[in-house]
Parts: structure tokens; sequence; C-alpha cells
């Protein structure tokens, strides 16, 4: 048992998901109920400081891990074989875990990078969802022709293409300096949005058309100096969200604060970042 929060367990196709659920927020019914989808590679722990700040805003708040990271089960190896797919489908089981929790309260998913993409497809794969809101923050899909011009932009192609020939070759990618260790299929899946700029069919489901079906309000929020997923990322990511209400904001450091990037957001701008999105949470 730690201090800050519960951990618990969700069983889903063989998988183990950890799954950390804070305190319910002081002197706050019925508050919304904030799901973190984590980053690639990044634990629930992470999150820790941000968790507070949602909670310190009013919101309670669930971090659960990305299977095979942090907590989660299996660890991935040349047998692992899942993708986005299965990412998408652990969301919902998180979801059903919580079902207690959120009788009668709103529910908001909130995804970082990966995360946010692995929320965004369970919601579009999922007709009849009971979720109220999406808020993406340092998300985008990392297609090599929506970075602003320059090096870094033509790296990624060459960069994601070389990760995914590995992984092909090794059965696993092993985590050398990016993502940390990953199933083959999360490669795959990842390596494909980056050469193409679309997402793959899931399960034999047109995750495009679903996406374009998308009715959920989402909160778009993409930080200064991302490294992996800069503005123009997001951009593309919600222009494919043709029916779904959007929100879009741009958020960068306070005059004389701390430099924000992919993931230093999570601590420099915690609290205005959890405000905001308790503000989104609560909108009726």
């Amino acid at each position: 048992m730690n201090a800050d929060y519960q951990q618990e367990f969700v069983e889903v196709d063989g998988a183990r998901l950890g799954l950390q659920i804070y305190p319910e927020p002081a002197e706050t019914a019925d508050a919304p109920l904030v799901l973190i989808s984590p980053a690639m590679g990044v634990p629930a722990r992470y999150y820790r400081p941000f968790a507070t700040a949602l909670r310190a805003a009013g919101l309670a708040v669930a971090v659960a891990d990305l299977r095979g990271t942090g907590a989660s089960t299996p660890r991935p190896s040349r047998r692992c074989r899942y993708g986005y797919a299965e990412l998408a489908t652990d969301v919902g089981a998180v979801l059903a875990t919580l079902k207690e929790q959120r009788n009668g309260r709103r529910t908001l998913l909130l995804g970082h990078s990966l995360g946010g993409q692995t929320a965004l497809l369970h919601l579009a794969l999922t007709p009849g969802h009971d979720v109220d809101g999406l808020a993406l923050v340092a998300v985008g899909l990392p297609w090599w022709r929506s970075y602003p011009p320059g090096p870094r932009g033509y790296a990624v192609l060459p960069f994601s293409q070389t990760i995914a020939v590995a992984t092909r070759l090794l059965g696993v990618w092993p985590g050398w300096g990016f993502g940390g260790r990953l199933a083959r299929g999360v490669v795959r899946d990842w390596a494909y949005t980056a050469r193409t700029g679309r997402f793959p069919q899931l399960d034999g489901v047109d995750a495009e058309a679903a996406l374009r079906d998308l009715r959920t309000p989402v909160l778009a929020v993409s930080v200064d100096n991302d490294q992996y997923t800069p503005h123009e990322t997001l951009d593309h990511l919600c222009a494919k969200l043709t029916g779904a209400p959007i929100t879009r904001e741009r958020h960068g450091a306070e005059p004389g604060g701390s430099r924000l990037d992919h993931f230093s957001w999570t601590r420099t701008a915690a609290t205005p970042l959890a405000t905001r999105i308790a503000r989104f949470a609560t909108q009726g």
C-alpha cells in the first residue's frame, strides 16, 4: 500500500494491468473521475505530482499502467504480439473495473502521448460508451510530414522505421534509448502512424472512419518545446475528429517558469493544467 494511492490490478486477456486509485478529493462530493493513460514506456507512478494537482483541483483520479509497463504484465518479450487494438481494449477493462467509483459522476479520460492515442481509439471503437470527455495532453500522431520543416521532422521517418525493423528482427524492442521495452505489435503500429499519418486497421476495423464518427468532447492541449509531439502533430490528429467538438489549446511556460517539454509538463505545469482540466471535466 502506497501512502498516496491504492494499488489495484485489472485482469484482461491474460494481462494484468496495474491501477493506482488516489483518495477522493477533500470536501468534494461526486467529483468527476479522471482516468490517466500514460505515455509509451512511462510508469503510472511518474504522474504522482500531476495526480496530486488534479486532486487539489477537485477531481477524483486513477492512473493505469499501459500493458507491459510499470506494474502491468506481461513484460514485453518475443512471445508478446499485442498492439494498439489490445491497448485500446485495456482502457475499457479499466473503466469497467472503476464502474462502482464512476457511478453517478462524470468520467474523463486523460491521455499523454501513446496513452492519449489509446484512450482516443477506445472511445472511437466503442460506440455507446459512457465517457463524458477526453483530454489529450502532449499527444500527437507522429507522422513525419506533420513536423515543422527542419532536421527533426526528416529524422522521424528513418528513426521510426529503423526501430520497427530492429524490432521485427529481435522480436521485441529492448528499449535502446527510446520508449522503454515494447512489444513488437506496439512498435509495428507506432511505426505505421509515423510512416503514413494514419492509424492501421485494428482487428479488422477502420480506425480512421471510427474517429470521424466520434462525438465525445475533446480538450486537446499541446505544450511548448515538445520534442516528440510538437503542436503540429496534435493538429494533424485533431483534423481526424471531424464529428467531435474540440477545444484546441497550446500551453507555454509561465513567465520565469521552468522549461516545458514532452515529459516535464507533468511537474512544471501540473497546477495550471490541472485547473484547466478540472474546468473541462465539470462542463455539462
